[in-house]
């Protein structure tokens, strides 16, 4: 789904970041249209080219079924199919619909129809906990691109890459330890926590909508947060091919998550 890795596109601000003219160089706003990258590649929204429309329950298709009455009472659209009413038992008799119920058609009567498949989710639905799967693993050059909105009064979020019940990478934004904002960066391993890697600055605002991008090399994770390189975690589960989930909880809203494969 994702790919990360090459020094081809980061943004200005942090150690090891790849130079591109084409990711954002200023820190802290969000990036400028043409920025960021936005063609998903699997996992996150897949909109459906030429897809069916979202509204209603059937699917018209050039020349295809108009729908019919809900109720019945109604006559056909001339060289239509109706769809028969909903609610009075009666199907259609030749030269439109009767008025008494109880009666199937006689022989050369109108088809009901083909029912209409619903319509599929243009998008994958945001809704926290999130969960997707990562078809292929983690890579080389692989992006994963969050955006959303942290709640009102938010006291922490979570964005894991997960092996199973493991967790290779666990990005942990916590808006009041103590009476300070930290972000905390662990693996959890064969059923034990690592050592946590502590980062002070702390880009994400209560209520404000915030975008954040890791990219995945075949060394470490990065991340960036609103245009700006935050910071880099060393892989501690090398078997990259083998994390095979993300998942998203607590206090923030999610807009989208997005996987795409760097040039």
């Amino acid at each position: 789904m994702f790919q990360s890795g090459g020094d081809g596109m980061w943004p200005a601000g942090g150690s090891a970041q790849p130079n591109n003219p084409t990711w954002p160089s200023g820190g802290g706003s969000n990036p400028t249209p043409g920025g960021w990258p936005s063609a998903p590649q699997g996992g996150g929204s897949h909109p459906t080219p030429g897809g069916w429309p979202s509204g209603g329950g059937s699917i018209p298709t050039p020349g295809g079924w108009p729908s019919g009455p809900s109720g019945g009472g109604a006559h056909p659209t001339p060289g239509g199919w109706p769809s028969g009413p909903s609610g009075g038992g009666s199907h259609p008799t030749p030269g439109g619909w009767p008025s008494g119920g109880g009666s199937n058609p006689t022989p050369g009567g109108w088809p009901s129809g083909p029912s209409a498949p619903s319509a599929p989710s243009s998008r994958k639905e945001m809704r926290v906990p999130y969960k997707d799967t990562l078809l292929n693993g983690v890579y080389d050059k692989l992006l994963i691109t969050i955006t959303g909105t942290i709640k009102s009064n938010p006291q922490k979020f979570s964005i894991d890459l997960c092996k199973g019940r493991d967790i290779a990478l666990h990005f942990n934004p916590r808006f009041n330890e103590n009476g300070r904002q930290v972000i905390v960066m662990n693996s959890f391993n064969g059923g034990r926590w690592g050592q946590e890697q502590r980062e002070s600055r702390f880009p994400f605002v209560s209520g404000q909508r915030f975008e954040m991008k890791i990219l995945c090399t075949s060394s470490e994770y990065r991340v960036a947060v609103n245009g700006s390189h935050l910071l880099s975690y060393r892989h501690r589960i090398t078997d990259l091919r083998a994390i095979n989930s993300i998942n998203i909880y607590y206090d923030l809203d999610l807009t989208n998550v997005k996987m795409e494969t760097l040039p």
